[in-house]
């Protein structure tokens, strides 16, 4: 598991780039952490230890707190596991004076995106309107993992009519499981986000209002957009539990109507093998043929009746 400490700061060109030591107006990144790690930046920004501490426990929730001059907002991010499914964790971000701290326990795809200079007008300097971006890109990022999501929940029908497994099965319910992570986790963020509207936790400037309204819409339509999701996924799961047993069921009543066929020969040869008069049978040349014959015209009249009464 990665520990890291980086430091960034917006340059003369205004783009985002990593420096080697604390500074003013600096955004330090913390990605789980070690203790020392942590009293370094405590050291040097003088944020409370436990503001940072807090944060590494993977079911904190969204909420705005203050702490001295400290301000901590912790805010859930979506992120793809290692296997592939979608689940979201908490983001803390801490100002203090002239500091920028993030603490997260795993590397997430919006950082990932500031640091890279994807998102344009973005200053270390700036931490109101940094904050407000940040939490722009992550009602954003909640859509474009939903579109993600539903492109799985297509695959996902196109094989529900031929399979008889339950792997497909358990993949909508991975997928169930990551639209109720993602659901609950915007309901919070948007409450945060109302409570930053009104400017009582950041000093907000005009532009900074409607980026943090744009970031409500996204976070609005993320929720609406996921509760859809996860009706038409449990819908589908219903539906595919319902094929599933009518495809065993189909496949049972094909081999009871086999069985019953093939059954046909083997009477009739136990039949002629008894110790009993047989008749004039005995002695023609051409019993075994008569045997057979009469044997599969028998499995065959038996077979048309099964296949008429749907059962073959």
């Amino acid at each position: 598991m990665k520990y890291m400490l980086n430091i960034y700061k917006t340059d003369e060109n205004g783009l985002i780039k990593k420096i080697n030591k604390i500074e003013n107006n600096s955004w330090i990144d913390l990605v789980n952490p070690t203790l020392e790690e942590i009293k370094v930046v405590v050291e040097k920004t003088k944020i409370p230890e436990n503001l940072l501490v807090k944060l590494l426990d993977t079911e904190e929730l969204p909420r705005i707190e203050d702490e001295g001059e400290a301000t901590l907002i912790v805010v859930d991010v979506p992120f793809i596991e290692k296997n592939k499914h979608y689940a979201t964790m908490p983001l803390g971000i801490i100002t203090n004076k002239g500091y920028l701290v993030t603490i997260a326990l795993a590397e997430t795809e919006v950082l990932n995106e500031i640091k890279a200079n994807k998102i344009k007008s973005l200053y270390t300097s700036k931490k109101t309107r940094f904050i407000i971006q940040l939490l722009h890109k992550v009602s954003t990022l909640y859509v474009k993992y939903l579109k993600l999501i539903n492109n799985g929940i297509e695959t996902r029908e196109k094989v529900l009519i031929k399979s008889t497994s339950n792997k497909e099965l358990i993949n909508l319910m991975n997928i169930q499981k990551s639209l109720v992570y993602f659901v609950t986790s915007l309901k919070a963020n948007d409450i945060l986000l109302e409570k930053l509207s009104n400017g009582s936790v950041l000093d907000l400037y005009a532009e900074d209002v409607d980026l943090l309204e744009d970031a409500m819409i996204e976070s609005r339509q993320g929720i609406e957009t996921a509760n859809i999701y996860r009706e038409i996924v449990a819908r589908i799961s219903d539906t595919y539990a319902t094929v599933i047993s009518n495809n065993l069921n189909g496949i049972m009543k094909f081999l009871a109507g086999i069985t019953i066929v093939s059954t046909i020969p083997t009477m009739v040869a136990s039949f002629m093998g008894m110790n009993v008069p047989l008749g004039s049978i005995v002695n023609n040349d051409y019993a075994l043929i008569i045997i057979i014959t009469i044997s599969m015209i028998l499995a065959a009249v038996i077979a048309i009746i099964l296949k008429n009464k749907d059962m073959l």
